[in-house]
């Protein structure tokens, strides 16, 4: 059964030593982040997933313990995915993230496993896994990792599209709200064509709190570089 969840971006830049020069530009979402996932330590849970995409080589599960690195970004910084042993498959980028924020916000000290899915998995899959997810352990936490669009400035990553705005402010208010309804509406197609790479984890999230009554706190919303950024808890 879901207990909580903490939805946050994924940009690698929210790593400092990522960002380097840039690090202070994201400040204001890195702690927000932080503050998302050293909320989930109070609902006690007992497996805490950490959801986010990747490509075709990297899709599935991940077992606590499981290690990342950036240095596909230049950076030799290595992470692991909660208590375990070391191995397996490396962390894909989104998932490395959020095992970098679990490390520095001092999360739930529980097993933590990793979900890998496809950006453009379609709703009623994502309401399925989220479900099935939930039911991994009496009581599960979820740190959802994904960006909104990628179209918000002409010098973003996917070019000015008069779309994009709207959707992050749909996605925001719905995350905000924890609005299971507004989250499984959001449209997979202009989500792709945005380059909203989050849309997924968060019908996943959707999903996973079917049949529950959450309670949701927007802590951030900014779009730096172009891209939405969200964070936000649910309880």
């Amino acid at each position: 059964m879901l207990v909580a969840a903490a939805v946050c971006p994924c940009p690698p830049l929210l790593v400092p030593e990522v960002a380097a020069g840039a690090a202070a530009e994201l400040d204001p979402v890195r702690t927000a982040c932080l503050d998302a996932v050293a909320a989930l330590s109070a609902a006690d849970p007992e497996l805490l997933v950490v959801v986010g995409t990747a490509g075709p080589d990297a899709l599935g599960r991940y077992p606590s313990g499981a290690t990342g690195n950036f240095r596909g970004f230049g950076v030799d910084l290595g992470v692991r995915l909660g208590p375990g042993e070391p191995g397996g498959r490396p962390l894909p980028y989104s998932l490395a993230v959020g095992a970098w924020l679990l490390a520095r916000a001092d999360g739930p000290h529980c097993p933590v496993e990793g979900l890998a899915v496809d950006e453009r998995l379609g709703a009623e899959e994502c309401a399925v896994t989220g479900r099935e997810t939930a039911a991994r352990a009496p009581r599960v936490a979820l740190l959802v990792m994904g960006d909104g669009s990628a179209c918000r400035t002409l010098k973003a990553p996917g070019y000015l599209d008069e779309r994009a705005a709207a959707f992050d402010a749909a996605a925001a208010q719905a995350l905000g709200k924890a609005d299971i309804a507004a989250l499984t509406a959001l449209d997979a197609t202009l989500a792709h064509e945005l380059k909203a790479v989050g849309r997924a984890p968060w019908q996943i999230l959707a999903g996973a709190a079917d049949g529950t009554r959450p309670t949701g706190t927007l802590l951030a919303e900014d779009a730096p570089y172009g891209v939405g950024y969200t964070v936000a808890t649910w309880t």
